[in-house]
């Protein structure tokens, strides 16, 4: 996975509009002892310290951490891992807070990394470390997975407590990681509490779609979650370089809709995805589903618009590929399903009762002087727009600077409109003329792959005068070897002042 699809998703996103109806906010990298929060300090460490130059020094530790062959050293590793955990833990963070209804960290989802090991490309778990934040409030968190495969990293995670339920839709069999087997149901106190739902080749929209809802109805009737994790991994979808499932781009996005219909505090992340374009399309799709936005078919002109021919629509479509998934299977796998699901207790399970946290671990608990703050102190700093402007990007803005922000009827004349989308990295649309001649153009540095879109592999100049580079190295479940970290990881949240119907339910 390449952070190329997050950047030309986010570009997507913005030409599309979107961003008005959303907060774009740009998360503070986790730091170390955030990640310490689940993973163990020796494996951090080694994470930070280790680089290609040095790696050779590292012998022992990379045969332990299972670092090296699925999961290679590269320059910024630890910079990427912090930028992909700090979006999913300040998107958790503001659900607590009220803040938001929806979070969005498309650049997490790493869902096969370990206590202390790689794995499937995946370095740190995002997941995990956000699904602890939102236990710091929620007494039930409710994970679900739709990527192809398994996620495994998470269940093991919450394998022994009822404090969070797994669901996992995967393809299962001699597929990595080989995990996910319909009798893996957890144990002790989380016996019953992890469900995995395995599926065989070629499962489309209609069979997808009369699994995965009945079997979220019957979780949230049961286990009464408190707040969702959504996993969207696009490697499900038709088409997918290293899937085998045939779901269509509406297909995938029918799970969003679904788990939004609930109307609880939802943090949504990305996940695997090997064809670009069709992640790229379902992501900023999604997003646009989130926030009530019917998006037109015909894509709009950005920087990477020929990674998106011959046809340059916003859509995936599935394939002729058979459906391996008889309907009598779908129906005995899902029945027995349900049956575990009885087992559980006949009342939501619940923790002790004790003080909710006032400072979420997203948030400073220390004013600039370095006393701590008293949470009325902590109020009146975050809603100060001097103390705000004066920060760095990485902070966070204030109520005052997020309504300023949101786009309001008649509010902003033409000029300030555009000065606004040129800030947000939204491109000018070409002509009719010159977009006949954009969709007729030949690169001849493009080979076709499998599905036969063209897609630049070298230096060659592309439309917009950037040079566009296609690595054809493909690795399992996990994010790509950056030269350097990616600039468009964002935590993207609904406002107060534009809400679809999941936004308008009261956080919890």
């Amino acid at each position: 996975m390449k952070p190329h699809r997050i950047r030309m998703a986010h570009s997507l996103i913005m030409n599309y509009g979107l961003y008005k109806k959303l907060e774009i906010y740009r998360a503070k990298p986790a730091s170390k002892y955030e990640m310490t929060q689940f993973h163990t300090d020796e494996y951090v460490d080694f994470l930070q310290r280790v680089t290609p130059d040095n790696m050779d020094g590292f012998v022992k530790e990379q045969g332990r951490y299972n670092v090296g062959d699925d999961c290679p050293v590269f320059d910024g590793l630890f910079e990427f891992c912090g930028i992909s955990a700090g979006g999913s833990m300040e998107g958790a963070a503001r659900l607590n807070r009220g803040k938001c209804d929806v979070a969005v960290n498309w650049a997490g989802g790493l869902h096969h990394a370990k206590k202390s090991e790689a794995s499937g490309f995946c370095y740190i778990n995002d997941i995990v470390l956000g699904i602890l934040e939102l236990l710091r409030f929620h007494p039930r968190v409710l994970y679900i997975d739709i990527d192809v495969h398994h996620g495994d990293g998470v269940e093991e995670a919450f394998y022994s407590t009822d404090r969070v339920m797994t669901v996992s839709f995967h393809k299962y069999g001699e597929y990595f990681p080989g995990t996910g087997e319909l009798r893996d149901i957890g144990v002790g106190a989380g016996k019953n509490y992890s469900v995995n739902f395995p599926l065989r080749d070629g499962i489309d929209d209609k069979s997808y779609k009369g699994i995965f809802e009945p079997t979220i109805g019957w979780v949230m009737e049961y286990y009464k979650p408190t707040a969702v994790v959504l996993q969207c991994g696009g490697d499900s979808l038709s088409g997918d370089r290293l899937g085998c499932f045939n779901l269509s781009m509406r297909g995938h996005a029918n799970c969003v809709n679904f788990v939004k219909s609930f109307g609880l505090p939802t943090l949504i992340l990305g996940g695997g995805g090997y064809t670009m374009r069709n992640v790229a399309r379902t992501w900023a799709f999604e997003t646009g589903q989130l926030v009530g936005v019917e998006m037109g078919s015909d894509l709009p002109f950005t920087d990477y618009y020929e990674y998106y021919s011959p046809d340059f629509e916003l859509d995936v479509k599935p394939s002729n590929m058979d459906n391996a998934n008889s309907p009598e299977y779908l129906e005995k796998i899902k029945n027995q399903v349900l049956e575990n699901l009885k087992r559980t207790t006949q009342h939501a399970p619940s923790v002790q009762m004790q003080d909710v946290p006032r400072e979420p671990l997203g948030m400073h608990n220390s004013g600039p002087d370095g006393e701590a703050e008293t949470f009325e102190e902590q109020e009146d700093r975050l809603d100060d727009e001097e103390a705000d402007a004066e920060s760095g990007k990485d902070r966070r803005y204030t109520q005052r600077l997020w309504d300023k922000k949101i786009e309001r009827d008649d509010e902003m004349d033409e000029s300030d409109d555009e000065e606004l989308a040129e800030a947000n990295g939204v491109k000018k649309q070409p002509g009719a003329q010159r977009r006949r001649g954009i969709m007729d153009y030949n690169n001849p540095h493009a080979p076709a792959d499998r599905s036969g879109a063209n897609t630049p592999v070298d230096d060659a100049q592309s439309l917009n005068g950037d040079a566009q580079q296609e690595d054809e190295a493909m690795q399992l479940d996990g994010q790509p070897q950056p030269t350097s970290a990616p600039a468009e990881e964002v935590v993207a949240q609904e406002t107060s002042k534009s809400r679809s119907p999941l936004a308008q339910a009261e956080p919890a």
